[in-house]
């Protein structure tokens, strides 16, 4: 099947493209900067604030991946709500389109990042293209976002004080196992137009995350929540002893407010195999890390 990957160069988008490959898929990655693109598959042009070059990257494409996000920007949620709108107007003749969003249920008080997915789910499939959506909470992997912020917090802080979001429940994932589900519901015309939860074995509050990467790395910690510790002070917190900016802690502490858990596992029956549990998770992110610390 001839595949577009929106957001090709990413975290998740940078994994999903050789395995597409693997599994026969004819893929174009879609990126603003073709030229310089090393990864797997095609490189062509696409920029998602750009609906003609949208409509030249489709051209001949049965289905799509989009996997692209503004949360580093303040105004994330407007920015991602156009791109959405955008891709759904240039792929309107997609056979199908697949979306990675986030975890949380709809009757909770979703932060703004988490209603932005929702909003963008709703967005790309308003042409009457069918919407393979997977939802998932944390993914553990070198490079990913929330996965960075924890191993930074363990490695730089032998104790920490916490918001009491340390005691908020998700169900982590690794990379390797949302790249499974993602190639895997293609195969699947009976995933086609759904949206299912995907997680790894275990639900598990954020300290009890923090505390098992400690272990693991045979580090100390110490976590000492308290009360009155607002999100933007937080964010400004984990902006001092982490490399994530002030923007993206803030929208990543919103959100852990909301228990990201999976509700319904439907998936373990379309496409099936048995994820890998939080600890061998944790274990093959730091080993990509230092593979990507060695001198070439």
């Amino acid at each position: 099947m001839r595949v577009l990957v929106a957001g090709a160069s990413g975290f998740v988008g940078s994994r999903l493209c050789p395995a597409l490959e693997a599994a026969g898929h004819e893929v174009l990655a879609m990126t603003r900067h073709p030229a310089k693109y090393r990864g797997a598959g095609k490189a062509v042009r696409g920029d998602v604030a750009d609906v003609g070059s949208l409509r030249d990257a489709l051209k001949g494409v049965e289905a799509a991946y989009y996997l692209v996000h503004s949360l580093d920007s303040a105004d994330f949620k407007r920015r991602d709500a156009d791109a959405a709108r955008a891709f759904a107007r240039a792929g309107a003749g997609l056979r199908r389109i697949v979306y990675l969003g986030g975890l949380g249920d709809d009757d909770d008080a979703l932060s703004e990042h988490l209603a932005s997915r929702r909003e963008v789910e709703r967005l790309l499939g308003e042409t009457g293209v069918p919407v393979t959506v997977l939802r998932a909470g944390i993914v553990i992997g070198h490079g990913g976002t929330s996965w960075e912020l924890t191993r930074q917090l363990v490695e730089h802080l032998p104790a920490m004080v916490t918001p009491r979001w340390v005691d908020t429940r998700t169900q982590p994932i690794a990379v390797a196992d949302v790249v499974r589900y993602l190639v895997g519901v293609l195969g699947h015309p009976e995933a086609a137009g759904r949206t299912f939860d995907i997680g790894g074995p275990e639900v598990l509050a954020y300290r009890d995350m923090l505390q098992r990467v400690a272990a693991i790395e045979g580090r100390p910690l110490l976590i000492l929540p308290v009360p009155l510790l607002s999100p933007r002070l937080s964010s400004y917190w984990l902006s001092l002893v982490t490399d994530i900016d002030v923007t993206t802690g803030r929208a990543l502490i919103d959100s852990m407010t909301n228990e990201v858990v999976v509700r319904d596992d439907a998936i373990r029956r379309i496409v099936e195999f048995e994820p890998m549990g939080y600890d061998e998770a944790v274990l093959q992110a730091l080993g990509e890390r230092a593979k990507s610390r060695r001198p070439a």
